[in-house]
């Protein structure tokens, strides 16, 4: 009974991320992109982007797919979507992949919003609140954030920001922090390690576009269950799907 329920939940989530992922692009798709950034199996895609084909939901162009007549209906609007609303099917998908707290956040003066998240559903995991305001140093997107500044305004940011510890491994030496801030611009992807919640391990990338960061993904993961395999997972998860929202 459990799997005959889930089954149809699934597949319609799905159906609504290919219709968001779409629309939020604002050109065309080809279907390996989709599949790529959302995860779904090539075979279920064809199904479902096939529905949708026959429902006007989508448009075939050859091997492209656009937003079709049918969502005239169901749209608030064609253009001009929101930063959460291209981020949201990405930080979905995201944590459908690697079950763990993903979120992403937008910079907002010397702290970050969260604007999107998605709890993993692990009896033991992260929690982040839409609409939180939480300090650029001392989190793994804010870092991010931070590495994407160009130096005068990182030199602006030491000078005049407060950083008081979080926790006992927070760093708060503007030494320290340029030291971490120049690795992270060296990887593309920020750490913290319990400097703002004990037991937490999190990586985060910033989304770079035209030279500008318009945000963060950050994937937040209890240490017990942080390891290598799961931290290359969350580095190559990262990598794409920042590139996909920079698209």
């Amino acid at each position: 009974m459990v799997e005959t329920a889930t089954s149809p939940v699934k597949s319609a989530m799905r159906t609504l991320d290919i219709i968001e992922y779409v629309v939020a692009r604002d050109r065309a798709v080809v279907a390996q992109e989709i599949a790529a950034a959302l995860a779904i199996p090539v075979s279920s895609l064809s199904y479902l982007l096939n529905t949708l084909v026959e429902r006007d939901f989508l448009v075939r162009d050859g091997r492209r797919y656009v937003a079709g007549p049918g969502l005239e209906r169901l749209q608030a609007r064609t253009h001009n979507f929101s930063i959460a609303e291209r981020a949201a099917p990405l930080v979905r998908s995201l944590r459908l992949q690697i079950n763990e707290t993903v979120s992403f956040f937008v910079r907002r003066g010397w702290e970050m919003e969260a604007i999107v998240t998605e709890s993993s559903d692990h009896a033991l995991r992260y929690a982040v609140q839409i609409g939180s305001l939480t300090p650029l140093y001392c989190y793994s997107a804010g870092k991010a954030l931070l590495a994407s500044m160009p130096e005068a305004e990182f030199a602006r940011y030491l000078a005049e920001s407060d950083r008081p510890a979080v926790t006992p491994a927070t760093i708060t030496d503007a030494q320290a922090l340029s030291e971490d801030i120049a690795e992270i611009r060296r990887t593309g992807i920020a750490y913290t390690r319990g400097e703002s919640t004990p037991g937490i391990t999190a990586l985060g990338r910033a989304v770079v576009v035209d030279g500008e960061a318009v945000g963060a993904f950050a994937i937040a993961i209890p240490s017990v269950r942080f390891d290598h395999d799961l931290e290359q997972r969350a580095v190559e998860l990262l990598m794409t799907t920042s590139a996909l929202l920079a698209r």
